[in-house]
């Protein structure tokens, strides 16, 4: 900042220096430092010529003042002459008045005694060097003979140091001065007007001044803006530099008038010699077109000098501005950021279950999700604030830190997530081993449940069953805690209290399972080793087999099949992955042949693009190299047609940015991708930004059609064609990128076909959408640009949707309308315009030229805010037709597709602008309601335990809190919730009279409900509560009484009725708000008599249902207002 204050400073002085050089040296020019005198001062005196400087010079260069014959010659004041004869000796260059004057003096007409006392007045008073003093005597006889003796006699009484002749006639005087140098009354030839010459001076001079003031205004300018103080805001700097970029632009504007000024000056001048080419200027002539000359080039430097220094200031004033933007940002982005960090400090839990940890992570990759837009945005300004740096911003020391401090902030913020996944998943970690050891304990406890006891009283069957033991404990393994310790020691961070003693209970009852594996080992080894006598097999009584202590055969095979089926369980994955892989090699083995044929097919359109490429960037180059180029070539201007000269960029558009784009960016990164054409597409998808560039192609394209049509028979363009060898004219290539950009699409669409089971198959797809979105946005906006009338800006409408052309007729329903407002039988032809925040109607023109040209214009007529526009999808009699209806079908606008299917595109797209608009709306309703019911008391309604009825609105909290969508409640309260406005609410409900046919409606500003619901709520009965204002009677609950501060006879507002009966209240005398249950209300408003007493000054009980026509643009907005504040 010092640094900037000095160099400013520097700056300041360089200009000022300059410019007071510029006024000396103007004062030089004009002898002022000499003689202060000017023309103007004088003006009266010169008018009388009894001298003058004509302009003649002597033999040797003197200037020649004339004194011609003027019979009141001694009645001019001394001071007068004085003045004359000061400002006649300043004229001349220093060089011409250091000769010395010659005088020529005509008194031919005179008395001896005027001319003695005339030569005497001038001995006295003339001011400068005299080399020659030349008088021309009375021409009578008696005074000629007078005059030689009374000059001969009287010759000292001059005091001349230079000789005065008296000369007897004219060629007398041409002896000592030539013709050429003499004016016409002296029987010379010099052109000499007085009046002309007395203008001149007059001009040159003023202009002289004009030069001087102009130096010292900028010089006292300079001073100002440089001691202007910065602002400290953005708004301040933004007005200070808009402020002093008009002050310059004014001085700017003196400095073109004042060159103005000097040249009508020097035209002036040369006048007389255009009119006369056969006359030579004198050498006073000559001398003021200098004089006019060096007073221009100081005018220059005045000019250049404060060029200088306004760009230095002007650096500076931008340089502030975007220091006071960089400040504002980082104010914001580190609130924001601050916010982001105190929202990651309140997730705690690490989990109670592995779904839970799981669902834990899931809101925390939301809450990054969502959290990305501020941190990219905090880097992004930190990378603005390191440009700044590298351009050598004058306020390093204070955008440094800052970027520090943002890159500080947004590694703190990804550690802090970071290291939050890494809790959690350490967290998901130790339940997936608690819940393998809790399933490995199950099927222990299974096991050993399900062994047959009658089996293990063999030896064969206790080996087995003792075998089946081994092999369970061998996946033990895997699947149960080793050692506690170590769990203790790995997963310390996360060991909460309840967590701890969870694992420690199931650490316990692993052990007990492997005890119990352990006795029955122990018994099965004693049964395995147990010798055994043969018997002799004897048959079973029948009876027996009713008293075995065996389970049936049924039983057992079922314990064994679910044993079974249990092991399989466990080898399951292994099975299934190794099927997969099986199959897998299979498919690849019976699919070789298909997969070579199709990448084959890969290379061959690679291929093609890449050739096609290398083309199209040649006929570019060849393009810009034979036309553009040669349009600035010297040797080429003669075969330029005047209307082309200078319209090089219309002609061309920004094909040369076009160029660089596709040789030094697109091309090398495509080849990149010769040996894997299947990744193609994520090539167009890194470059899809850059494509933008051919939308200002495009719209530039009929200008630059029409130019062609205009002068395509210009020498110019036959001459590059010959000199390009090329069969096909310009505007065959003035094409080529309108072209290219439509093959594109078709290549994709090629690859991606023989691509879709690759890798890059989903790249090619979206790289295929976001081609077509760029036609389709090319293709918008030049329509876009077409429209004429608005007189708002098109973007701040938002992104346009759709556009196209229909059949309209209005039918205004409500309030004062005009005749040509009526329902119209013959429809209106209108082309459409559906942006995100509005849709215009236009009229389109008449389609007049050729080739672009004939592209359409449209004329604004009118457009509806979305915020408070419906539709009704269906309209009776045209399956084409649908309505658009706006305030709530005060306008009514039936619009007739050319074809269903565009009718259908239509109606959905408005469908799902509405859509997001009622979801937002809704969004901010119930985040408000949810901030309301935390900070809120909530009454415990009638017939409820206040328990249960706390435990059932604890868990709805629970619930909304989980909801990712909710995570950004958790930072803290919101500002209290805004009770909806009387009569403003949601319905999809549409006036049988005004839907045609279905009740399709749909709008942004309605809430679906059942009409027949808001009907019997309009004729609302006894005991039937409404939203509305009512008056309180008496006050037997003194729990609400207390809540609300009600006294009998206030008046309350009743907003709204929500879960388990309650009705938000608020009292209109102290503005308190609270639920209350709504057998409260009736008795605190009506004491349970007839509906009379549920009085109501604002509201019937028609109130209640919702209007069809109502808007939530206010509701919404309020939402919205209280979700950002």
């Amino acid at each position: 900042m010092r640094f900037w204050l000095r160099h400013e400073e520097m700056a300041l002085e360089e200009m000022v220096q300059r410019l007071n050089a510029v006024s000396k040296r103007t004062d030089e020019i004009m002898h002022h430092d000499i003689s202060p005198l000017c023309a103007a001062d004088i003006r009266d005196q010169l008018q009388k010529r009894f001298a003058y400087l004509s302009g003649g010079r002597g033999q040797d260069g003197s200037p020649v003042i004339t004194f011609p014959d003027y019979p009141a010659f001694g009645d001019v004041p001394d001071q007068d002459f004085q003045n004359v004869m000061t400002y006649l000796t300043s004229i001349p260059s220093l060089q011409d008045a250091g000769i010395g004057f010659i005088l020529v003096i005509d008194r031919r007409q005179d008395r001896w005694t005027s001319v003695k006392a005339s030569i005497l007045r001038i001995a006295a008073s003339f001011p400068a060097n005299l080399q020659l003093v030349l008088v021309l005597r009375p021409t009578g006889f008696f005074q000629r003979t007078l005059s030689d003796l009374a000059f001969r006699f009287n010759r000292d009484d001059f005091k001349m140091k230079v000789p005065v002749i008296m000369l007897s006639s004219v060629p007398e005087l041409h002896g000592y001065i030539d013709k050429s140098q003499l004016t016409e009354d002296l029987g010379g030839t010099l052109a000499y007007c007085h009046s002309r010459w007395l203008r001149h001076r007059t001009a040159i001079e003023s202009f002289a001044l004009l030069v001087k003031q102009t130096a010292q205004m900028l010089q006292t300018f300079g001073t100002e803006l440089a001691e202007t103080e910065l602002p400290n805001d953005v708004q301040s700097t933004s007005s200070v530099l808009l402020a002093h970029t008009e002050k310059k632009d004014r001085a700017k504007e003196d400095m073109r008038l004042a060159l103005v000024e000097g040249r009508r000056v020097l035209e002036s001048i040369h006048e007389p010699l255009a009119r006369s080419p056969d006359q030579s200027p004198n050498q006073d002539q000559l001398d003021s077109q200098s004089t006019v000359h060096r007073l221009l080039a100081q005018l220059n430097e005045t000019e250049a000098a404060f060029d200088e220094f306004w760009a230095k200031h002007q650096q500076k004033l931008e340089q502030c501005l975007q220091l006071r933007h960089f400040e504002q940002d980082f104010r914001e982005v580190k609130s924001a950021l601050d916010v982001l960090a105190q929202k990651v400090t309140t997730f705690t839990d690490v989990g109670n279950s592995l779904a839970h940890v799981q669902h834990l992570l899931k809101d925390l990759t939301s809450f990054e999700e969502k959290s990305s837009a501020a941190v990219q945005r905090a880097r992004t300004l930190s990378q603005e604030g390191e440009r700044l740096i590298e351009h050598k911003h004058y306020a390093v020391d204070s955008i440094r830190p800052k970027c520090h401090e943002l890159r500080h902030l947004c590694d703190q913020f990804a550690a802090d997530v970071e290291r939050r996944r890494g809790l959690l998943g350490k967290s998901l970690e130790l339940h997936g081993l608690l819940e393998a050891s809790m399933k490995w304990c199950d099927e222990g406890i299974y096991l050993l449940a399900s062994q047959p006891v009658d089996k293990c009283q063999s030896q064969d069957g206790a080996e087995a069953a003792l075998q089946e033991l081994e092999r369970f404990l061998e996946t033990g393994a895997e699947n149960k805690i080793q050692e506690l310790s170590k769990i203790f020691q790995d997963y310390e961070p996360i060991l909460t209290k309840d967590l701890l003693e969870h694992v420690q209970r199931v650490f316990q009852k692993q052990e007990s399972v492997e005890e119990m594996f352990h006795r029955r080992q122990a018994s099965l080894k004693k049964l395995a080793a147990k010798q055994t006598r043969p018997v002799q097999p004897v048959a079973p009584r029948p009876e027996a087999l009713t008293k075995s202590p065996c389970p049936s055969p049924g039983i057992r095979r079922g314990s064994e099949n679910h044993s079974s089926e249990g092991s399989a369980l466990r080898r399951g994955p292994y099975r299934r992955a190794k099927s997969e892989v099986s199959e897998g090699r299979q498919g690849r083995g019976g699919s070789t042949g298909d997969e070579e044929s199709l990448a084959v097919l890969r290379r061959h359109v690679m291929k093609e693009l890449l050739d096609t490429e290398r083309v199209y960037v040649e006929e570019l180059l060849c393009v810009l190299e034979g036309y553009a180029a040669e349009m600035d070539n010297p040797l080429m201007t003669h075969l330029i047609s005047t209307g082309l000269q200078n319209k090089k960029d219309i002609l061309f558009g920004n094909m040369e940015e076009i160029y660089h784009f596709h040789n030094r960016i697109f091309l090398r990164e495509l080849e990149n991708y010769t040996d894997c054409p299947e990744l193609v597409g994520r090539c167009f998808l890194e470059r899809m930004e850059e494509f933008q560039i051919y939308e200002k192609y495009c719209q530039n394209k009929p200008r630059s059609e029409s130019l062609w049509r205009q002068c395509s028979d210009c020498p110019f363009f036959q001459e590059c064609q010959k000199k390009l060898d090329h069969k096909l004219s310009l505007d065959s290539y003035l094409l080529k990128p309108v072209q290219r950009i439509t093959k594109y699409q078709l290549l994709l669409k090629e690859m991606l076909k023989y691509s879709k089971s690759c890798e890059g198959a989903e790249d090619l797809q979206e790289a295929l959408s976001s081609i077509l979105g760029i036609l389709k946005a090319v293709n918008d906006s030049m329509h876009l640009i077409a429209i004429t009338g608005y007189e708002g800006n098109l973007s701040d409408l938002g992104r346009l949707l759709m556009q196209g052309s229909f059949s309209v007729w209005t039918d205004h329903k409500r309030g004062h309308a005009k005749v040509k407002d009526l329902a119209r039988f013959k429809p209106m032809q209108r082309h459409l315009f559906l942006h995100e925040k509005a849709v215009l109607f236009c009229k389109r023109r008449e389609e007049n030229g050729e080739g672009y040209e004939k592209a359409p214009s449209y004329s604004y007529k009118q457009s509806l805010n979305m915020t408070a526009v419906g539709i009704t999808e269906n309209v009776k009699g045209d399956a084409k037709k649908f309505e658009i209806w706006y305030n709530a079908r005060e306008e009514v606008y039936i619009i007739q597709a050319p074809t269903p299917e565009i009718k259908a595109a239509w109606v959905s797209e408005i469908r799902k602008v509405l859509t997001s608009q009622l979801q937002a709306c809704r969004e901010a309703s119930q985040h408000r309601a949810l901030e309301q019911s935390q900070s809120l008391p909530l009454p415990t309604p009638a017939g409820t335990s206040p328990s249960k009825a706390s435990t059932r609105n604890i868990k709805k909290l629970e619930e909304r809190k989980t909801d990712p969508l909710s995570l950004e409640g958790y930072g803290g309260p919101t500002p209290q919730q805004r009770a909806p406005e009387k009569g403003k609410g949601w319905s999809k409900t549409s006036h049988p009279s005004e839907t045609p046919e279905d009740n399709d409606g749909w709008s942004s500003t309605e809430e679906p409900v059942n009409s027949s619901d808001a009907e019997e709520e309009g004729r609302a009965g006894p005991g039937k509560l409404v939203p509305g204002r009512y008056t309180v009677t008496r006050l037997d609950e003194k729990g609400v009484s207390d809540v609300l501060a009600l006294r009998s006879g206030d008046e309350v507002e009743l907003v709204q009725e929500g879960d388990e009966g309650l009705w938000c209240v608020r009292n209109l005398s102290s503005g308190v708000e609270g639920w209350v249950p709504a057998h409260s209300l009736s008795t605190l408003l009506c004491q349970g008599g007839p509906v009379g007493c549920l009085s109501s000054p604002e509201s019937s009980a028609g109130s209640a249902v919702l209007s069809p026509s109502s808007s939530c643009s206010e509701s919404c907005t309020a939402a919205l207002a209280d979700l950002q504040g």
